[in-house]
């Protein structure tokens, strides 16, 4: 469980936050959806804690728990998918950073771990715009240089669901939780132009996007590394009096 629910104390945050000039809170969000015949369905929550988890160990930020459900109308045609609107999602990130800034918390990066979770992009959008500081992490640029440095073969464009990424960092941080069949679950269909009018079955049967037979463990331990290399920009610019 500490892998999705710090630990930590009171007096941890208390510490933590005395020793810098600004506090930074990180908030993982991932989604309860299908993720083909070998991850589990809480696989977006499980590689958001993990990029979060990664960037804690680095940086002296607060660790949030994770919002576990969000956005996955795409995925409704595949059972134990869960949803919420994006109406909701906007209004709890930003009652967590509105809780946050009451506490002497005043920036958020939020740690997105799922791709149709688009609403999280407005939120940081309008926050900015109000002058509080928040943050969308990774963006594509932050995943390309991770894909190149772990060596992961798939483009981001072909790996869009339960493919190389996702397995890789599943295998590396949570092994337990992978099925036997990754290896033989590879569908590509990069033309996806009718994807929110069609949803995921428009053009996948198994509900796999991308070649997760290509996922290793050295490539998810690689890829967290970038990130967590990538996240010194935001810490930075989140934390400048400029």
């Amino acid at each position: 469980m500490s892998d999705l629910v710090p630990a930590d104390t009171t007096e941890d945050v208390r510490t933590r936050g005395a020793g810098v000039s600004r506090q930074v809170a990180v908030l993982p969000v991932g989604s309860f959806e299908q993720h083909g015949p070998h991850l589990p369905l809480a696989t977006d929550t499980l590689v958001a804690c993990a990029v979060a988890r990664e960037i804690a160990g680095a940086y002296p930020v607060h660790l949030l728990p994770p919002v576990t459900i969000s956005c996955s109308h795409e995925h409704a045609a595949w059972p134990g998918t869960v949803s919420i609107s994006s109406v909701t999602l906007h209004a709890v990130v930003r009652d967590i950073a509105a809780s946050l800034r009451r506490s002497g918390v005043d920036a958020l990066v939020v740690v997105n771990g799922h791709g149709g979770n688009y609403v999280l992009g407005n939120v940081v959008q309008e926050s900015s715009a109000r002058g509080e500081r928040m943050a969308l992490f990774p963006a594509p640029e932050d995943w390309e240089e991770a894909r190149e440095r772990a060596g992961v073969v798939t483009s981001l464009l072909t790996d869009m669901h339960a493919g190389e990424i996702e397995t890789s960092i599943l295998l590396h941080a949570h092994p337990e939780m992978l099925r036997p069949g990754y290896e033989t679950s590879d569908f590509v269909a990069d033309d996806r132009r009718h994807l929110l009018t069609l949803g995921m079955s428009g053009y996948t049967d198994s509900g796999v996007i991308g070649r997760p037979s290509l996922g290793s463990t050295e490539k998810g331990k690689e890829l967290l590394a970038s990130l967590a290399d990538s996240f010194g920009a935001y810490f930075s610019l989140l934390t400048s009096d400029e």
